[in-house]
């Protein structure tokens, strides 16, 4: 390794990284999303992108769950800003994964605005999410959606991803 990249147990938030190339031809936006990290100012607009995706929640708690990811040196939390409207948002985590004994980075969101879906945003935040996850030397990244996101699924498939497992989950409390 170069030793130029975030390795297990570093901050990730820490790193600057340029965006990549794009992943397919398909049309962008006029101008980029800017892309920076989450702030607790931001708790409105992740409430209201949360909320978008049926995640509802108050200001207050987006600012409780903006700072908890903040304070995780192992999680990074991103919002993307198009014309001073914050229109996205993409959650990382990164973990070591038992069986490859390597580190994998886990998308546990990324969520763009209806209104600004199909304007180059959430390929923006999926570039952003691979360069963070190569620079962290992550032998994969992968990305949970549910079952009924078609859209989402069509859209992960369009950028190369694949399908490769299921998941099972059992609820423990109200969450």
């Amino acid at each position: 390794r170069s030793g130029q990249g975030v390795g297990q147990g570093q901050d990730h938030r820490r790193v600057r990284y340029p965006l990549t190339r794009p992943m397919s031809r398909a049309p962008l936006p006029a101008a980029k999303p800017h892309l920076r990290l989450a702030k607790p100012s931001d708790g409105q607009a992740v409430a209201r992108l949360l909320g978008e995706l049926g995640y509802v929640c108050t200001r207050d708690e987006a600012v409780e769950r903006i700072v908890t990811v903040l304070e995780d040196p192992s999680q990074l939390l991103l919002v993307a800003d198009l014309h001073g409207e914050l229109c996205g948002l993409l959650a990382l985590d990164f973990m070591y994964y038992l069986p490859l004994g390597r580190n994998t980075c886990r998308i546990t969101a990324l969520i763009v605005a209806d209104s600004h879906r199909k304007l180059g945003v959430g390929r923006e935040l999926l570039r952003e999410a691979e360069q963070r996850a190569r620079a962290a030397a992550a032998a994969r990244i992968e990305v949970t959606t549910a079952s009924h996101r078609r859209d989402a699924h069509d859209f992960y498939r369009a950028c190369g991803y694949t399908e490769s497992s299921t998941r099972f989950v059992r609820r423990l409390g109200d969450a």
